[in-house]
């Protein structure tokens, strides 16, 4: 019986490693396949975002020519960066454009929202403008507020 187990033993090994190489190739493979669909679905979702806004700048630009026109420009310049428009609403100044990119599985709709910087407050409560009337300014955010005892003036006596 020994001879026939070391011939048996020493053979029931042979083409492990092939099989443990294949089966790791294999798990390459699709997580290099993930990898690849993520990298595309970022992609996407940057095309979409770039497109949209600056459809809505374009809106935004041409207000002034009524809400047809300005989503007509909106929707060609969307068409410009190999997306389309989904939707488009001017009012006033402000132009409110959603734009998608994308195929399948891999489509991407993205807002934007354009108009001028001093324009009515969002939803957030911020006109977005950059002005600020000194250190006791409040931005309406979780940041940069300042409390009640915040003094504007020059510090007394000194």
């Amino acid at each position: 019986m020994s001879r026939w187990c070391a011939r048996w033993c020493s053979a029931s090994d042979r083409g492990s490693a092939t099989v443990w190489t294949v089966g790791a190739i294999a798990v390459l493979c699709a997580l290099f396949g993930a990898v690849l669909a993520m990298g595309q679905a970022v992609v996407v979702r940057h095309r979409a975002a770039g497109a949209a806004d600056l459809a809505a700048l374009a809106a935004a630009d041409h207000w002034s020519d009524g809400g047809a026109v300005a989503c007509a420009r909106a929707d060609r310049v969307a068409r410009a960066q190999s997306a389309w428009l989904v939707r488009c609403a001017v009012e006033g100044e402000i132009s409110d454009v959603t734009a998608a990119s994308g195929k399948g599985p891999f489509t991407a709709e993205v807002r934007s929202r354009a108009g001028p910087a001093g324009g009515p407050a969002g939803p957030g409560g911020s006109t977005g403008s950059a002005e600020s009337s000194g250190p006791a300014a409040s931005s309406g955010g979780s940041s940069g507020s300042v409390g009640p005892a915040a003094s504007v003036g020059p510090e007394p006596g000194g």
